[in-house]
């Protein structure tokens, strides 16, 4: 047992020295805020060697606009047609109304190759901005790190199982088993650490507010009435619209039902 014991702390004794000898300082990169946003592409593809290795620039991209809109619901749909467009999706949608003020915010998830294509579709309607920015944060450095200590932890994995195979009591195969159950819960962390930075790279964010401003004639009872009687007109007017787009099935079933009225009265 003490023997065992003396090999699973050699062991992890000579990893952890690989660990450390095996830590990748980065070469001077240039910060994110070198990087200027010129409404083109922020996201350059910048390559570094490092232990004659090729890393690609690793960026995370995330940004805000606010303006106003005349029209949420035409607003709206526009957008959602250029985020299904671009093979985007949208995390979060909110609606607020305060203060003679209807708002709509919306947070959409895009791959980043067409973050800048999407944020230029969407401004072409807007006269004006409230607020427009874009932020680049530059992970390499934190991606790198994962990766390599990812890598360390899966090697001594297996150590421990090679360990494990060579066991002979169970006290041995106990201690083992579990130092590789702290070991699998550190790699499934590690893990998850690294499929967040991989998404947050891939995948930037985009959050939109556009709002309208709300007369009082609007919130008053009369107001309300008014535009009661507009949205009737405008059902009954889609309504006709539907009945032209399926007439020749209303022709149909009208002949139909002569037919039958026909042959029912013969009968009788």
């Amino acid at each position: 047992n003490i023997n065992m014991k003396k090999v699973v702390l050699f062991i992890s004794f000579i990893m952890l020295i690989v660990a450390c000898n095996n830590e990748r300082k980065l070469p001077n990169i240039p910060s994110p805020e070198a990087i200027a946003y010129n409404g083109v592409s922020a996201k350059k593809s910048f390559t570094n060697k490092i232990n004659n290795v090729k890393v690609e620039r690793k960026l995370i991209k995330t940004g805000n606009v606010t303006f106003e809109s005349d029209e949420l619901d035409a607003t709206r749909k526009n957008i959602i047609n250029l985020v299904n467009q671009y093979n985007g999706y949208i995390s979060n949608d909110r609606e607020y109304k305060s203060n003679g003020i209807i708002s709509n915010t919306l947070s959409i998830r895009i791959p980043s190759n067409n973050f800048d294509t999407l944020l230029l579709e969407i401004s072409k309607g807007v006269k004006k901005f409230d607020n427009k920015s874009v932020n680049i944060s530059d992970v390499t450095e934190q991606f790198i790190d994962v990766q390599v200590r990812l890598k360390t932890k899966k090697k001594l994995e297996t150590k421990y199982l090679e360990i494990l195979k060579k066991a002979k009591t169970v006290r041995e195969i106990l201690d083992v088993e579990r130092e590789l159950g702290k070991l699998r819960s550190d790699i499934e962390s590690t893990e998850g650490r690294l499929k967040y930075l991989q998404n947050q790279v891939s995948f930037s964010t985009l959050n939109i507010t556009f709002y309208k401003q709300i007369s009082a004639s609007e919130t008053s009872f009369s107001g309300q009435i008014s535009k009661a009687f507009k949205k009737g007109f405008e059902n009954v007017r889609n309504f006709f619209l539907y009945l032209i787009h399926i007439w020749p099935f209303i022709i149909i079933l009208f002949l139909l039902f002569l037919y039958l009225r026909k042959r029912r009265l013969r009968t009788t």
